[in-house]
């Protein structure tokens, strides 16, 4: 599977330690991470990995035990579920003490964050601004929803739910995310689409993001990335216009 993604018309992939891996299965997947970050052709993309959340047992050694392993081939990290600016300071510490441990340049390895909390979202714009690590974050709206108890069908995508409320549900975190990107100077990417098969959800839900200033979408499935290609690339018009 990670190699079938490399392989694919993604701007960039990332390896995922937290909602992709069983908790049993997690030790065991570490070890898998960094030999793919070693061994497989990531084609010019920068190497990155998801870890699980700060609240998880399982966070530190994930990061020791990859960066160990993978050494100076790793890109980045992607932290989910941020809720405060501390826990980035956190993670740009432990990274600093790996870094000088195992020979790597300071400041080497960046940040990635999701915002999926109410908490999270609050703070968008201190956690935006932490640590010269971070390079974006990233909406994550299926545990924000969770998080503001908010009731959901979909994860990305319109349901009976939206048909109630005169508007967009999520537009407010959405939106506020995309300034607190642009104001630190960070990357702002929308979460997925969680089905699929849904190609015209999909695209929905990619020219929202793209109307309100994202920069790109995650796809969970190699038939989505030409959808969202083509909708968060310039089109001629856009670019004469910008010229």
């Amino acid at each position: 599977m990670a190699e079938k993604a490399l392989a694919s018309e993604a701007d960039a992939v990332f390896l995922d330690l937290e909602d992709a891996v069983a908790p049993d299965e997690k030790p065991g997947a570490r070890g898998k991470i960094a030999q793919a970050i070693k061994e497989l052709d990531w084609r010019g993309r920068p190497t990155l990995y998801r870890a699980n959340a700060l609240d998880t047992p399982y966070f530190y050694r994930d990061l020791i035990e990859v960066i160990e392993e993978a050494g100076d081939g790793l890109g980045a990290v992607m932290v989910p579920k941020v809720n405060r600016p501390e826990d980035l300071h956190v993670v740009s510490t432990l990274l600093s003490q790996l870094e000088l441990a195992t020979g790597l340049e300071p400041g080497k390895i960046k940040v990635e964050g999701q915002i999926e909390s109410a908490e999270g979202l609050v703070n968008a714009d201190a956690i935006a601004r932490t640590s010269d690590r971070l390079t974006a974050l990233h909406f994550g709206p299926g545990d924000f929803a969770a998080s503001l108890h908010m009731p959901q069908t979909s994860i990305g995508t319109m349901d009976e739910w939206d048909e109630v409320y005169p508007g967009h549900r999520v537009h407010y975190a959405m939106q506020r995310l995309v300034v607190a990107s642009r104001a630190a100077g960070v990357r702002a990417v929308d979460g997925p689409v969680a089905d699929y098969r849904d190609e015209e959800g999909l695209r929905k839900s990619s020219l929202l993001a793209r109307s309100l200033g994202f920069d790109g979408k995650w796809c969970i499935h190699p038939a989505q990335i030409r959808t969202v290609n083509e909708v968060f690339s310039p089109t001629q018009k856009g670019v004469e216009w910008a010229k």
